[in-house]
């Protein structure tokens, strides 16, 4: 004989051997492991157990619970608006860092710091947020642990902190914000849209389960005044919901797909009309590739094509011009190892003889004072070269510059009280550029002070601006302005073109920034980034009117369509759970009206009861049934007339010696069981006739099936 195959043994391979499941993925990868590591993470619950599930419509946890679920929200959207803003800020960064270090003397990346805070505070909000709504998907009751009510507190306490600390001191930082904006909103609009159609597929989902729980409410509505109407507040609670769930996201979806109507970014324009790239003055040199105002800084800014070199100028006890920023010398030299004493006093206090034995590069070379996080690591041949550098003057700067042709742009910081040129300092520099022989109209002369002098002694000197008027500016006879980056776009860009006046903004590190100020006709830009910013031949995010309102056109609709057909997918998928739920009702409302209808039919027929030949009805046939009274199921009534016996009607019968048995006792009827109705009838019949208290043996009852 041939064995047969079993067809649900699992498949072989072509070399015979059975295809081995790995045991673990249906012990891992199940739904009650997910719905306890679900419960485990939001309400610290590890251990499953039947939840209780939530009716659809209906408050998802107690009141208690209700108290922290705005928390909840209010920390997710402070710590994603902190880390946008610190995020689009991130060109100040080191403005930030020396700000700190001047308060406290340590340097370090609080600007990183602070980011990553925020990146982890967005995380954690986010995270919950995500497990709350993945438990209401599941109809799971809400129940944040106190650890997350506490930490969630602990969340938007910082927030509130540091976005009290900006808005009350750095509110520029806002500014820096809504210019991020003007770049990234056609790429923000189109990301946005695409967001919304991701999260239309939830929320028809549960548009599409509050209709059918709508309609099966209705389907199943009783007759009763009370309970109509209590069940007509859930409908209206639940129409309620669909309003309240998806009015909102249409006219989300809506205001975005007509916001590019509303969007206004310099990088969308013809290429025709976007101006030349803006040239580069290299802020305090290159500080990225050397130590900041050290000769090896400017080189490197020369070396990667710095149009002109930016610096501070301070000048010194004896009278002697040099370049250094800060107003004490702690962080660019080594005045805490030489002079520790010394290390607040101002630079100008000090004289040339002495601040010329100072290093002003060993700092630079150091891991932990790196002034920029993103610098690229130096050679070995520039950390020596960074090792061996001293506070530069102004006159080594200048003989640069005129060797390469390069502009000069400064700050001139005025020496402290009871300095010999407290009220002459101006002259001093003055004299010292004219002895340099350089070009004049290489110097682009920044400082307000006295500048009447300055154009009776040196007429060739481009004299720069601040943020002032049209009228102002055309009134000192200045062409060329000077401005910071954050507050130059908010403050009449237009006005300064339209007056054909020379625009320098200062500091712009970031590509993106670089960018907009190309689309905006900046004419130069003052940075410390040159290494980068000299390498771009292009802005970044430029595209043009036609190609943009395409791409606005084909996101629309497709995103239109995309939704259209998501919502009617669900609907029709509910609408089919819904007919099948009237089908399945209809089915069973009928077999239980014929079950009622069948043992209505079984009580009102009489039963049939046939007797043991052994029985006092066999020995008195002339008497009629409806004579004896039976304790069971139905009672039969005596009649009226008395009836006679028959007598010697019927002779008793006389078993045979063979069917001789002994005696069997009688018995009660046990039920066990919940017993059918023909064998509940049966044991009610036997039952209730009388028990023969014969000697004889009786004869076993003949069982005759019920017609």
């Amino acid at each position: 004989m041939f064995k047969k195959v079993n067809r649900i043994e699992r498949k072989r391979n072509k070399t015979g051997k059975r295809k081995k499941l790995n045991p673990w993925i249906p012990r891992i990868f199940n739904h009650q492991c997910y719905i306890t590591f679900l419960t485990g993470c939001y309400s610290c619950l590890w251990k499953f157990r039947q939840w209780k599930k939530t009716k659809v419509g209906f408050c998802c946890c107690t009141w208690k619970e209700q108290l922290f679920c705005p928390c909840l929200v209010i920390s997710f959207v402070l710590s994603v608006m902190l880390l946008f803003l610190w995020i689009e800020t991130s060109n100040e960064y080191f403005n930030f860092d020396w700000v700190i270090f001047l308060g406290t003397g340590y340097w370090f990346y609080w600007s990183i710091f602070i980011l990553s805070l925020a990146g982890i505070l967005t995380a954690y909000s986010s995270l919950l947020l995500l497990l709350g709504l993945l438990l209401l998907w599941e109809g799971i009751e809400l129940y944040l642990h106190l650890c997350h009510k506490i930490l969630i507190l602990l969340v938007i306490l910082p927030c509130v902190i540091l976005m009290f600390i900006i808005c009350k001191f750095w509110k520029e930082r806002w500014l820096v914000a809504g210019l991020s904006l003007q770049i990234f909103a056609p790429y923000v609009h189109l990301v946005s849209i695409t967001v919304m159609v991701i999260l239309f597929w939830p929320v028809a989902i549960y548009v599409a389960r509050l209709e059918r729980e709508v309609r099966m409410r209705r389907y199943r509505m009783t007759h009763s005044e009370k309970k109509r109407l209590k069940k007509c507040n859930v409908i209206a609670r639940l129409r309620g919901l669909q309003v309240a769930v998806g009015l909102p996201f249409l006219l989300i979806f809506l205001s975005l797909c007509l916001m590019p109507l509303g969007i206004y970014s310099p990088c969308i324009q013809e290429k025709e009309n976007l101006g030349p790239k803006p040239t580069l003055f290299g802020h305090r040199g290159a500080p990225m590739l050397g130590p900041e105002n050290t000769m090896m800084s400017f080189e490197k800014a020369v070396e990667h094509g710095a149009h002109g070199l930016e610096t501070d100028v301070h000048l010194s006890y004896d009278r002697v011009p040099f370049l250094m920023h800060d107003f004490d010398l702690r962080r660019t030299t080594n005045i805490r190892e030489v002079q520790p004493e010394s290390a607040f006093k101002n630079p100008a206090t000090f004289s040339w003889d002495f601040l010329s034995t100072l290093n002003a590069g060993k700092w630079f070379v150091k891991p932990e004072l790196k002034p920029f996080y993103n610098m690229k690591p130096l050679s070995k041949a520039d950390k020596e070269r960074a090792r061996n550098q001293s506070i530069p003057t102004l006159a080594d700067l200048l003989t640069l510059a005129k060797k390469e042709r390069k502009f000069v742009i400064f700050d001139l910081r005025g020496p402290p009280p009871r300095h010999p040129l407290r009220h002459t300092f101006v002259r001093q520099v003055v004299s010292v550029i004219l002895a340099s022989k350089i070009e004049q109209h290489l110097i682009f002369w920044l400082p307000a002070h006295d500048r009447r002098y300055v154009r009776s002694m040196a007429p060739g000197f481009q004299h720069v601006g601040h943020l002032v008027s049209v009228k102002t500016l055309a009134k000192n006879n200045i062409s060329i302005i000077n401005v910071d980056y954050k507050k130059l776009f908010p403050n009449g860009l237009r006005d300064y073109k339209a007056a054909n006046i020379r625009i320098n903004v200062y500091t712009i590190n970031e590509p993106w920034l670089f960018s907009l100020a190309w689309c905006s006709r900046i004419n130069s830009v003052t940075t410390d980034n040159i290494g980068l910013l000299s390498q771009l031949n292009h802005p970044h995010f430029f595209m043009t009117p036609k190609f943009y309102m395409f791409i606005w056109l084909l996101v629309d609709i497709i995103s239109v369509l995309f939704i259209v057909a998501i919502f009617c997918f669900h609907w029709r998928r509910e609408t089919i759970k819904e007919k099948l739920f009237e089908t399945s009702s209809t089915l069973t409302d009928t077999q239980s009206r014929s079950e009622n209808e069948e043992d209505l039919h079984i009580a009102m027929k009489p039963a049939r009861v046939v007797e043991s030949p052994w029985t006092l009805a066999a020995l008195y046939p002339a008497l009629s049934k409806s004579g004896k009274e039976h304790q069971g199921r139905f009672n039969f009534a005596a009649p009226s007339k008395k009836l006679v016996p028959i007598k010697n009607a019927v002779t008793p019968l006389k078993p045979g010696k063979h069917d001789i048995q002994p005696p069997m006792p009688t018995t009660v009827f046990e039920l066990t069981q919940a017993p059918s109705r023909q064998a509940k009838s049966k044991a009610t019949f036997q039952t209730t006739l009388p028990t023969l208290k014969v000697d004889k043996p009786t004869m076993p009852s003949v069982e005759v099936p019920y017609p």
